[in-house]
């Protein structure tokens, strides 16, 4: 007759012995057993040492289930068998599932964070067709869940129900994670979980796959990008991948200026000051207001400071007592000098007062690069004697410079590595009128300069000269800043660039295009040596403008700037 034999299961641990060779030989020294596994059985409770030596052969492996090892000692407890056997052992990997565990609750002590039970539905699946999940963000009793191809939304312990004519109420239900709601838009972060970030109600990412940048709200999904950047976002985002690698987009929410910022990186490209951008989007303007020339590896506000990482340091910004425009430089470049506290020479009568300088290389040794503004303004390039000290010059480094007119020397007297700010904008009044642009001025502080103010082109024209077709366009020269193009002259004090009146800077527009068809040309005038261009004016239906800092004055300090504007008045009626 057959029998029914209730089998136990315990709950055991492996024991392995290993033979220890011995290092050396003695009487009573041989190959020793040595117990591995579980910790082994501990030395003091009579049993083995753990292995630390070689092993040799005749190994073997025990299932224990009872304390030390010993005959009829204390078994563990009896329970549920510890493995199951699985028909298809392999994992899976659903990249587009969401599973959770039981609950945790601190205050009464529920820790199960690593329950996963398979008699519970435990798992909520989206649409595979979208990708693979990328982002989940909670907010409130809502789950955010951001898919490579689109946006949605799971209910958080409520469901939805709908009814036959399609509409729907939400209730409360025994769920963890409810019905999952798309968001409009066939938008979704990409590969790029990196460039979200997230202030207030508004959530910010970028979709490559789209080529915009978005913003998640009450009111759904919206553009940013469409903010004038449609072509800047188009072309850079869809070059982020280069030969088959992809570039980061990473993002981070400035709390100190408000300002959502986004860092595009090419792929493979480690130098901080190539291959990379980062600017900022401005919801109080709805618009993107400035490019930053630093390249961040993460992003992240705390408090109300804006920190960045770069190279494995964090970096606060918008420190007051930090050198201005310095972003994560350690040493001293040398194409940022200011050459100053120069010693009369043979030929100076008023030798320069200060000069820009950069880094030079000149057949097998490497020099320093000064610009100097000399009397009436002229910009003259020399270089000039210094220690060679690749790029990293120092303060009181001293050479003297040569010219026609003599020799004089120079002590470097401050050393910047500030990156100058500039600003690109457009002077359009009175759209439908041609204008003359006669001056340009600036309501703020000290250290500003005018680097180009160019017309808009009138299409191309054929020189008959050469047979080519070429653009025509009104330019102007460089308008030094207020210490930048100071100099004196008999006992005077002059300004090449702009001059002060009554708190504002302004300046001359000095036009150097060469003229065109039927256009009179500049007249050069002479004095002191120094030839002048005596045309002024820029002609144009519009003009485009670059204003940025200097390198002369207040280095690395704070330089204001509140609002620019010209003069003009209306070429002939028309």
């Amino acid at each position: 007759m057959a029998a029914i034999i209730e089998v136990k299961y315990f709950n055991t641990f492996l024991l392995k012995k290993v033979n220890k060779l011995q290092t050396r030989p003695a009487p009573g020294y041989g190959n020793i057993p040595v117990w591995n596994g579980s910790m082994g059985i501990p030395a003091a409770k009579g049993g083995y040492p753990r292995p630390n030596g070689n092993a040799v052969p005749n190994n073997w492996v025990i299932e224990e289930s009872r304390i030390n090892g010993g005959y009829n000692n204390t078994t563990v407890s009896f329970g549920a068998k510890a493995y199951l056997v699985e028909e298809e052992p392999n994992g899976t990997r659903r990249g587009n599932s969401l599973i959770y565990s039981g609950i945790f609750n601190s205050r009464t002590g529920i820790n199960n964070t690593n329950v996963f039970s398979v008699a519970d539905d435990i798992v909520k699946s989206v649409d595979p067709a979208n990708g693979s999940i990328q982002k989940l963000y909670a907010e409130d009793t809502n789950l955010n869940i951001f898919q490579e191809l689109k946006v949605s939304r799971a209910l958080i312990d409520k469901d939805a129900i709908y009814s036959a004519e399609g509409g729907g109420t939400v209730t409360s239900a025994n769920l963890v994670i409810g019905a999952i709601q798309p968001y409009l838009g066939k938008f979704g972060i990409s590969t790029d979980p990196t460039s979200f970030a997230i202030y207030g109600r508004n959530k910010y990412f970028s979709d490559r796959n789209n080529n915009v940048i978005l913003r998640l709200s009450q009111s759904g999904l919206d553009e940013i990008s469409s903010a004038n950047m449609v072509d800047y976002f188009r072309d850079t985002l869809g070059g982020l991948t280069v030969a088959g690698v992809e570039g980061k987009i990473l993002g981070g929410y400035d709390i100190y200026n408000k300002q959502y910022v986004v860092s595009t990186q090419e792929p493979n490209n480690n130098t901080i000051d190539s291959g990379y951008d980062t600017l900022a989007y401005d919801e109080l303007v709805k618009g993107w207001t400035s490019f930053f020339s630093y390249k961040p590896d993460q992003m992240f506000s705390l408090g109300n400071q804006f920190y960045s990482l770069n190279s494995g340091k964090l970096y606060q910004h918008y420190s007051q007592s930090a050198t201005r425009n310095v972003f994560y430089s350690d040493g001293v470049s040398g194409s940022a000098l200011t050459a100053t506290n120069p010693t009369a020479g043979t030929g100076y009568a008023t030798p320069p007062s200060a000069g820009v300088a950069t880094a030079a290389t000149s057949g097998s040794g490497s020099g320093m690069k000064v610009t100097f503004t000399q009397a009436g303004g002229v910009v003259q390039a020399n270089t000039i004697a210094i220690v060679d000290r690749g790029d990293n010059y120092q303060v009181g480094d001293t050479g003297t410079i040569t010219t026609g007119n003599g020799a004089a020397t120079y002590v470097i007297a401050t050393i910047n590595n500030s990156t100058p700010t500039s600003i690109t904008f457009v002077f359009n009044p009175s759209v439908a009128a041609s204008k003359n642009f006669k001056t340009v001025s600036y309501e703020g502080s000290n250290g500003w300069q005018v680097n180009s103010f160019v017309s808009d082109t009138v299409g191309r024209n054929l020189n008959f000269s050469n047979s080519n077709w070429v653009n025509s366009e009104d330019t102007t020269t460089q308008v030094y800043s207020y210490t930048q193009g100071a100099y004196i002259q008999g006992g005077i004090q002059y300004y090449a660039g702009f001059n002060r009146k009554e708190n504002l800077y302004v300046a001359n527009l000095i036009n150097n295009s060469p003229a065109t068809n039927g256009e009179v040309g500049n007249i050069q005038i002479n004095a002191g040596g120094v030839s002048y261009n005596t045309m002024s004016g820029i002609k144009g239906f519009y003009a485009t403008v670059t204003i940025s800092t200097d390198a002369v004055t207040n280095l690395g300090g704070e330089k204001e700037l509140f609002a620019v504007s010209t003069e003009y008045v209306a070429n002939n009626g028309y």
